[in-house]
């Protein structure tokens, strides 16, 4: 008898091909039958008309950080409820484990640079999470059977670098004892079932101390070592992240992250492609990477994201406007200071001469600050300004923008919300990612889901790239795109029987509406631990979410139901060889 029978359905596959209808029996987990409408004869112990929707392989997002959330939300929403179904975590070397069981201070050095550095709730990591752990191996297990998602996480450098080095994991490089501990820990964690080995060099971030992460200490030769150390293992592959990722490489980051994928002999993927066509000489630079890691026995794919994601700002609080050159040392004074610095035309004028330069990078793109919405206001002084746009209400006032911007900001003691309308939202710049996209080194994703929590809402990419591609733009076709969110990812993993709608796999499946399909607009909400705010997005067109074989969603809120596989090495991914 099948578990459940969806009866008519347009079914995208993930393979690419067109689009068919049939009957999708579901038994055990695995999808059981697929067959002509009408011609399934077993019995089903329930099922359901699915006319006129489409059924499409559960969508697999590269690149989040659900680490923590997983926790205190086993749905992982709101990407469950826009059909993801796997997601993959322990990116940009942040894990929580492995943790020194004979530092327990550790634990709250780890919650601290989470807060800081990927912008979550520093109590809601105190309170969401048991850290009941030392080993990554006992990590996993305390995800095991209470998760609605299947995940797989990276282990990450700089956990790795302060288990064995302690505080000289800043600073500090390991002697050979220390770092044949490292290794001896990295392959402990790959055996229990890590993807792999990801690290960061990315001067953005810092720990919560403001210090650079221990990562961000590693000489090439450290990483070298963990990078041959991920060829040992099944099923395996390296996440990266360097300076160049948020604008172009550099020659010498282009050589070490070809160096670190050939010596794994597995694929690496970075994070994230800003595809902009003001900038023209970005893409192809940044492909260079891929083209050399081929000639190396190599293989580095680029992530970059089929929307433009709304992330706010703010002078209050530390976010992307702190990582401009010389703007963290004016953004992390004390408030009263902080406006007094801000009111000041030279100290301004001296803020956007940074801003406007090439060591600025990708970041010049936030500071076009007569294109910001005013977001939240809290002041009397502010009344009525909330959707308005800075350079309006600038010519009202006869006041330069970014000075507008400050004065508003300033009556809310700078809890003003920030919101900068793109600049990369024009016709040439979506035919550039459109072509972009066709290349055989890049793929969709990057949405950070669990990070950034209050500041951005990147998970229902799928759901509003596919709105975009049925109703929008259409720049890519359904079957394409269906693909692009489903089984090129799954294959640059190696995920075993995941990523398309064939007979014995795994059942992880989403049935759309298509005339529906799209995300509603992020709002903020406290649901939390401790009551902590969030961006969230509802899902909308989504008819129901299966993982492994389980209904997890039903019209946009959670069944309740907790299938979830966390995905192990070797177990539940094969090796993607690059040579």
């Amino acid at each position: 008898m099948l578990d459940h029978l969806i009866k008519g359905a347009t079914v995208v596959d993930g393979t690419g091909t067109p689009s068919y209808t049939a009957d999708v029996g579901l038994r055990d987990g695995r999808i059981a039958v697929i067959a002509p409408s009408g011609t399934v004869t077993e019995e089903a112990r329930s099922s359901e008309d699915a006319t006129g929707l489409v059924l499409a392989p559960g969508f697999v997002d590269p690149h989040t950080h659900y680490d923590a959330q997983l926790f205190w939300d086993p749905y992982a929403t709101p990407s469950l409820n826009h059909g993801v179904t796997t997601v993959a975590g322990g990116n940009c070397g942040f894990t929580l484990a492995p943790l020194n069981p004979e530092r327990p201070a550790d634990a709250d050095y780890t919650r601290r640079m989470m807060a800081k550095v990927e912008g979550m709730s520093l109590v809601a990591l105190e309170e969401g999470a048991p850290w009941s752990w030392s080993s990554f191996g006992e990590y996993l297990d305390a995800l095991e059977g209470r998760i609605a998602v299947n995940a797989g996480f990276m282990v990450g450098h700089c956990a790795l670098r302060r288990h064995v080095m302690g505080e000289d994991a800043i600073g500090g490089q390991p002697t050979p004892e220390q770092m044949e501990r490292m290794l001896a820990l990295f392959h402990e964690a790959m055996v229990a079932g890590a993807w792999g080995f990801s690290t960061t060099q990315s001067a953005t971030h810092s720990d919560g101390d403001g210090r650079p992460v221990a990562s961000r200490h590693a000489a090439p030769a450290e990483l070298l070592a963990l990078s041959r150390a991920v060829a040992e293992h099944e099923g395996t592959q390296i996440e990266a992240i360097v300076a160049g990722c948020l604008d172009q490489f550099s020659d010498a980051e282009i050589e070490l992250l070809v160096e670190m994928s050939a010596a794994a002999g597995r694929p690496l993927n970075w994070n994230v492609l800003t595809i902009d066509a003001a900038v023209p000489e970005r893409v192809p630079r940044q492909l260079v990477a891929g083209e050399r890691a081929r000639e190396a026995g190599g293989r580095i794919v680029a992530l970059t994201m089929p929307i433009l994601t709304p992330m706010n700002m703010s002078l209050g609080t530390f976010c992307a406007l702190n990582l401009i050159p010389g703007w963290g040392d004016i953004l992390g004074l004390p408030v009263p200071e902080r406006i007094e610095q801000l009111r000041d035309p030279a100290v301004r004028a001296e803020m956007l001469r940074r801003a406007d330069s090439k060591e600025a990078g990708v970041f010049r793109r936030l500071t076009h600050f007569g294109r910001y919405v005013i977001g939240d206001t809290y002041s009397a002084a502010n009344e009525g300004l909330t959707g308005r746009v800075v350079r309006d209400i600038a010519a009202e006032r006869g006041q330069e923008p970014f000075a507008c911007l400050v004065e508003i900001c300033a009556n809310d003691q700078l809890r003003t919300v920030l919101w900068p309308m793109p600049t990369d939202n024009d016709p040439d710049s979506w035919a550039l990612r459109a072509e972009t996209w066709q290349h055989e080194d890049v793929m969709l994703g990057g949405s950070d889901a669990g990070a950034h929590l209050d500041r951005m809402c990147g998970a229902p990419y799928t759901t509003r790239f596919l709105g975009d591609c049925l109703r929008g733009r259409k720049l890519m076709g359904l079957e394409q795109a269906v693909k692009m969110l489903t089984d090129d990812p799954a294959q640059l993993f190696g995920l075993r029987e995941r990523g398309r709608i064939e007979e014995g796999w795994h059942a992880d499946l989403v049935l759309f509406d298509p005339e529906r399909i799209d995300a509603g607009k992020a709002t903020l909400v406290h649901d939390l631990p401790g009551d902590s705010p969030r961006l969230d997005s509802k899902a909308i067109g989504i008819n129901a979410v299966w993982v492994n074989g389980v209904e997890t969603i039903r019209e946009d809120v959670v069944t309740g139901t907790v299938p979830g596989t966390v995905l192990r090495s070797g177990r539940d991914t094969r090796t993607v060889s690059t040579k």
